[in-house]
């Protein structure tokens, strides 16, 4: 199966972002907004875990953690596909549980709407 999860890849894009509308909760911060020229079928989001919050290994799971959280989110709640996002990891997310991470950022995507 293909993924429906398509990655930001131009710096400007991140920088547009940035500037944009933000939510933030305990374990990540998330940018959306509109960006011109992208894939309006496909959800449009990149994941960022700093250096500060490990090894490779550990920021790595993090983001595999939020690119299967995202994989779910897209089957069971309706994300608006018309935003790009942009989802900072925030250190509390590697010593907690998948459900309680995964509860908690369903909860973001449905305010975002």
């Amino acid at each position: 199966m293909k993924s429906k999860i398509l990655a930001l890849s131009k710096n400007e894009e991140f920088k547009e972002l940035l500037k944009k509308k933000k939510v933030s909760n305990k374990y990540v911060t998330i940018f959306f907004g509109n960006l011109n020229d992208k894939n309006r079928s496909k959800l449009n989001i990149s994941f960022v875990a700093k250096k500060k919050l490990g090894n490779a290994v550990k920021r790595n799971k993090i983001k595999r953690r939020l690119r299967n959280i995202m994989n779910d989110a897209i089957k069971k709640i309706s994300i608006k596909l018309t935003y790009s996002y942009l989802v900072i990891a925030k250190p509390p997310m590697l010593n907690n549980e998948f459900n309680n991470i995964k509860e908690t950022l369903f909860q973001e995507f449905e305010r975002i709407k």
